[in-house]
């Protein structure tokens, strides 16, 4: 049965034991047509009552799909099926092989997999899927404990009535058993239970691939201060994400910032202390448009937000308003994500250097405690 919110949150509070009996509800695939199943060993297909319905043979492969209301797969029909491989075999899901059990629910806009899965087995993939596997093993553990401290947090607002998080990104990255190896196991293993604690309760571990040379404070990138998530210096000088540039015609751009017709120049008008963008105002043939910097980010599909529009003519008064050649617009900018909390690529560096995970975690997440198992 799944541990309630309530009680796994006392728990991790006295110390950590409720997280490693915790089964986290991932969401594999939303609105699906179909999906392919499959398991590696011997598996029960049960209802959403519990009730036996059969038994799924290993080493096939299934479609499963909604029909009438209803999920179909192999000669097994329900509105919600389990499939539960047995002896601590696998199951395929959609893509890869997955530890845990699988729940099929019949909604109204397709099929819905979740995997039902231990939190510390779900932190093996995590962390295989998070960072690189051949790196230093304390920057793997900071991962573990950062993963695991994030979910948990994050189980207070589940993502859906039906599944805690989901698999990409948004959450974090989860890929399924071909991310594991014995290095991140062995980083979760080493951390078992540990938590990253601010005033004895859980921390919104949150993490990004590399700040570009200094984090950022909370209140700078979302609207509620955290004592937790202030700006440090970071050392992710390493990483080939520090830098970057990615060009746009003026034909490409226009397309991609709609409401302002040919795009003439870009002016920030809001940034960070440490220059990532907040708001730009957008001048083109239709008008001006202000565009935050996460709208920019996602649009034109850039690394962060901490970039500078150059210009590339020698003829244009001010840096802020940009023509490139061709009417072309260069972007230069540094780092990978949103800049808060943990860069990884800093871990990294920080590992290099000899520093522990303790020693990596408390300097990402400022006035914090690693709370162990008990």
């Amino acid at each position: 049965m799944r541990t309630t919110v309530g009680v796994l949150m006392a728990g991790l509070t006295l110390g950590g034991t409720a997280a490693l009996a915790t089964e986290l509800r991932v969401g594999i695939q939303q609105s699906a047509k179909t999906l392919r199943v499959g398991v590696a060993g011997a598996a029960v297909v049960t209802d959403g009552a519990g009730r036996s319905l059969g038994t799924l043979p290993p080493m096939l492969g299934f479609t499963a799909q909604v029909q009438g209301g209803q999920v179909s797969l192999h000669t097994f029909r329900g509105r919600d099926l389990w499939v539960r491989p047995m002896n601590n075999s696998f199951v395929f899901i959609s893509d890869d092989w997955h530890r845990g059990r699988l729940r099929l629910v019949a909604r109204g806009d397709g099929l819905l997999a979740v995997n039902h899965v231990p939190l510390e087995e779900y932190l093996y993939s995590v962390v295989g899927s998070e960072m690189y596997p051949y790196w230093p093993l304390e920057a793997l553990k900071a991962q573990a404990v950062a993963a695991r401290s994030f979910v948990l947090f994050r189980l207070r607002r589940p993502a859906d009535p039906d599944f805690d998080v989901g698999r990409t990104v948004t959450w974090q990255a989860y890929k399924g058993y071909s991310r594991e190896s014995d290095s991140t196991r062995e980083a979760v293993s080493a951390t078992s239970g540990q938590v990253v604690t601010h005033r004895g309760q859980i921390i919104e571990a949150v993490y990004h691939a590399a700040s570009g040379g200094h984090t950022e404070n909370v209140e700078d990138i979302w609207s509620a201060p955290r004592p937790y998530l202030r700006g440090v210096p970071d050392f992710d000088q390493e990483a080939p994400v520090y830098s970057w540039q990615k060009t746009f015609t003026q034909t490409e751009l226009s397309r991609l910032l709609p409401g302002v017709g040919q795009v003439r120049s870009l002016t920030p008008v809001r940034t960070t202390p440490q220059g990532r963008v907040i708001q730009m105002q957008v001048t083109g043939t239709a008008g001006n448009k202000t565009f935050t910097g996460g709208e920019l980010r996602r649009l034109l599909e850039l690394r962060s937000t901490l970039f500078q529009v150059t210009p590339n003519r020698g003829d244009i008064a001010s840096a802020n308003l940009v023509n490139a050649p061709n009417g072309g617009f260069e972007f230069q900018g540094r780092g990978f994500g949103h800049g808060l909390g943990m860069s990884q690529w800093g871990a990294f560096g920080l590992a290099q250097r000899g520093y522990n995970y303790q020693q990596i975690l408390q300097y990402y997440y400022q006035g914090t405690e690693i709370t162990p198992a008990r």
